[in-house]
């Protein structure tokens, strides 16, 4: 849990509510000075009411320059970044001929797969010239081709389960694969912090939710033993079902999952357990197989395995894997299998060639090189940053560090100095956290080598000096990092 130092606190709180201030002024000013005007709306309904729409107009237009920054290249290490301009304070920004040179600290191409490979690419793009860009049809119809099977045998083979069913899009995979699982009479137990397609889906699904305190097993069980005394909300019947859903990396945290401990108890009161796996598998173990491998949890322990391929694979899509008869099941049953477009051959054909190369299968060890490498990186990044100040989330071996901002103001203000310094960052705030805890979030690459990371560590030491974010005390300094004698202030 995140403790917010009380200065920090009242100081964001009073930052907020300045802001909220000022959009309420300046929104009545607006009324006044528009009462004139003639309503064209011709008796419908303003499709966008005023207070729905309050907090983009007021608050992020002011720093939507901070956000969906367009690149015009691959999401490599290095990435070229579109410049826009304003002609109307950040409500409109139009995009420039020129691009900038950035380091690229925000994609999630956890092993370098996102861009040329020497082994994928020439693969996909002999699978593009012999299937074309796209299946034009769902799964059940015209939509399946042999690279659709090869890669749900790859992908089980992988992630050690018996069966695996692919879909086109990693968000819809938990959103409409929850609502297949569990509907009316059943409870989905789920972490606080869990994402928001696991969200959605468990909304959708007509089941009861309960949420247990982030990635905490006692107040887990707690939950359990309430519920199942319980039962269903009226009758008080037993639960049809009982799904308990976790991450294995946390995406707004970079916090590992205390699987051993949830899966545990979920074997004690005969829950089902469903892993996200869309942050951890190919990026965390020994061999890519995710936080299981991490752990040493046994995959038959782990009742629907959920994952997707756009983060460790450069790629697009989700699974699950399971056993044999749940995938029959929802090849049969899920919408997403039955209507959505299948995921594109040469997509699919990059997920089979990354996944050949982590394991070894192409004859080389880079695959070992690359899990090698993530790892030493984000070690190395996130102790550097704890070094310098920085309140950073997460756990070692994850590759998602997010440096805690706090204020809004320091928001744009750090993701600017970042950028006029050449290294592309991603900052999130309200509502995609919590209105306190906004922060930035740093992604870890593979394909970073060392002196790019100490580049990094340059500019965001500078930049956390100039907005205030070294919430703790710095380290001493050593005089060097490396034999180099490349230097970090």
């Amino acid at each position: 849990m995140i403790t917010i130092p009380y200065l920090t606190a009242v100081s964001t709180y009073f930052s907020y509510g300045l802001l909220f201030a000022f959009g309420q002024l300046r929104d009545y000013s607006r009324l006044i000075f528009d009462w004139w005007r003639t309503n064209n709306l011709q008796g419908y309904a303003p499709i966008c009411l005023a207070h729905e729409d309050f907090y983009i107009r007021r608050l992020y237009h002011r720093i939507q320059d901070c956000f969906g920054r367009p690149i015009s290249s691959a999401p490599d290490a290095w990435i070229d970044v579109v410049e826009r301009v304003s002609d109307d304070n950040n409500k409109t920004l139009k995009r420039t001929t020129k691009t900038s040179r950035c380091l690229n600290l925000g994609s999630y191409n956890y092993l370098g797969f996102g861009s040329f490979d020497e082994y994928c690419t020439p693969r996909v793009i002999e699978s593009l010239k012999k299937f074309s860009a796209s299946t034009c049809s769902s799964r059940v119809d015209a939509g399946t081709t042999s690279v659709h099977a090869e890669l749900e045998e790859c992908v089980a083979k992988y992630v050690g389960q018996p069966a695996a069913v692919v879909f086109g899009m990693g968000y819809a995979t938990n959103s409409a694969i929850i609502p297949v699982l569990i509907g009316k009479g059943g409870l989905i137990i789920s972490d606080s912090l869990n994402h928001t397609s696991i969200v959605n889906g468990a909304r959708g699904s007509g089941a009861t939710i309960r949420v247990f305190q982030h990635n905490t097993p006692a107040h887990l069980e707690k939950v359990l033993k309430e519920q199942i005394a319980e039962g269903q909300p009226r009758t008080h019947r037993p639960w049809k079902k009982i799904i308990v859903v976790v991450e294995g990396i946390y995406s707004m945290e970079g916090e590992i999952c205390h699987l051993p401990e949830i899966v545990s108890i979920c074997k004690k009161y005969k829950a089902y357990v469903y892993l996200d796996e869309a942050h951890s598998i190919g990026a965390i173990g020994k061999t890519g197989r995710g936080v299981c491998e991490l752990l040493g949890v046994d995959t038959a322990d782990v009742d629907i395995m959920m994952g997707t391929f756009t983060k460790s694979f450069g790629s697009c899509g989700g699974y699950i894997a399971g056993s044999k008869d749940l995938i029959q099941y929802l090849k049969h049953q899920c919408p997403a299998h039955l209507y959505a477009t299948a995921i594109s051959t040469p997509s699919a054909t990059q997920i089979i060639s990354a996944i050949k190369v982590i394991l070894g299968e192409d004859g080389s060890n880079r695959g070992a090189q690359k899990l090698a490498r993530i790892r030493e990186n984000s070690n190395f990044f996130r102790a550097e940053l704890q070094k310098m100040g920085f309140e950073v989330l997460g756990d070692n071996d994850s590759p998602v560090m997010p440096i805690m901002l706090y204020n809004p103001a320091k928001i744009p203000a750090f993701s600017r100095e970042c950028l006029r310094e050449n290294l592309a960052v991603v900052v999130v705030g309200f509502p995609a956290t919590p209105l306190l805890l906004a922060r930035a979030r740093i992604c870890i690459s593979a394909s970073h080598s060392r002196e790019d990371l100490i580049k990094a560590l340059q500019v965001i030491s500078k930049a956390g000096d100039l907005t205030g974010i070294k919430y703790f005390p710095a380290a001493p300094k050593k005089q060097e990092v490396e034999k180099n004698g490349i230097k970090l202030d």
